[in-house]
């Protein structure tokens, strides 16, 4: 079975593009399959074996859209588990990569459009190439609402802030699910001083976002031995900016996940939640707010008509996301699983 490797800057791993419609569509059938591919990257090497993104995607059948695309975490173990709960951005734009090379898609040119069909939790995004050049190319993506959605929905229980008590302690959070489940704590009153100090190699603040992101998945009724919900740390960084500090699987993000950076932008615009009190400027309607990681900046713009619970939200976009493709291999021990040949192209 042909797969495809695509990596989108930023992201804390590369992505693994498998035909989805050769494989099985039930977790526990496509599972096995899934830890034959991750056993057959560890055994290859050359940095293989640290791929930890896997985006199973197929010419879309609906007319909307162009893509279909499921994601599954692979969650790194002696026995690799796989999470199929959320979603992940940087894999969206890797796998819109992937389908211009697979000829699913117009080939990607300055102001082409590719729509993804998030199978996972239903999200509709749109890939706005913005550059692009032989296996490079940079993209804004847009997450849309269609119609959009009350401010008020994409709260925990509707409310701003929740109080969440973890092993060590309790802390003020905002749980905010915009594409992804994220829980935002205020890094200062887990006594980080600045961003530099937010921006360490801290064991024990790692410990602590930790526990406080399993008392979280208590709540959302998630495990809490799975990838979601996802958890940063912020401080305010200059009027309009936030300093984030994100958690991934299993370290710390090299940045912020592209669903975070989303739902942090979105969150932003909430009244009362912790993103809000800390956005200053950045918080009115129409205003970008800017998010400073240990590995960069990004800037994120939410359509919203206000910041009360009963206003909406039509998009969140996140701009110049850098995706490369790197190559393609093929996985004999999937062939095993294989349902049927996949598409070449797309049929339009």
């Amino acid at each position: 079975m042909q797969a495809h490797i695509a990596y989108a800057k930023g992201s804390p791993s590369p992505t693994l593009a498998l035909p989805a419609e050769a494989l099985p569509e039930r977790e526990e059938e496509l599972e096995p399959a899934l830890r034959e591919a991750v056993g057959h990257l560890a055994e290859h090497g050359g940095g293989l074996e640290k791929i930890t993104k896997i985006a199973l995607i197929a010419p879309s059948r609906h007319p909307l859209f162009d893509i279909d695309y499921r994601f599954v975490q692979v969650m790194p173990g002696p026995e690799p588990r796989f999470d199929f709960h959320g979603s992940c951005g940087h894999s969206v734009l890797s796998s819109v990569m992937v389908a211009g090379r697979l000829g699913w898609v117009h080939r990607l040119a300055p102001d082409h459009r590719v729509r993804v069909n998030v199978l996972n939790n239903g999200d509709h995004v749109v890939c706005e190439v913005d550059d692009c050049e032989r296996d490079r190319a940079t993209f804004t993506a847009h997450f849309m609402h269609h119609p959009a959605v009350c401010l008020d929905t994409f709260t925990y229980g509707g409310a701003p802030t929740t109080s969440l008590v973890y092993e060590d302690g309790s802390i003020t959070a905002s749980c905010v699910s915009v594409s992804n489940p994220y829980v935002f704590v205020n890094a200062a009153d887990l006594g980080v001083r600045d961003a530099d100090q937010l921006f360490t190699d801290d064991p024990a603040l790692f410990g602590t976002l930790q526990q406080i992101r399993s008392a979280a998945a208590d709540v959302y009724g998630l495990p809490r031995g799975g990838a979601f919900p996802k958890i940063a740390a912020l401080l305010p960084d200059g009027d309009g900016t936030i300093a984030a500090r994100a958690i991934s699987v299993p370290t710390w993000h090299p940045t912020i996940a592209l669903t975070g950076a989303v739902c942090l932008g979105a969150a932003s615009k909430m009244v009362g939640t912790v993103p809000y009190e800390l956005a200053g400027s950045a918080a009115v309607p129409g205003a970008p707010l800017t998010i400073r990681t240990a590995g960069g900046t990004t800037a994120v713009r939410a359509a919203v008509t206000g910041n009360t619970p009963a206003d909406t939200l039509a998009w969140v976009s996140v701009a110049q996301k850098s995706v490369e493709f790197t190559g393609s291999l093929t996985l004999e021990r999937l062939q095993p699983y294989a349902q049927k040949e996949a598409l070449p192209y797309a049929h339009r």
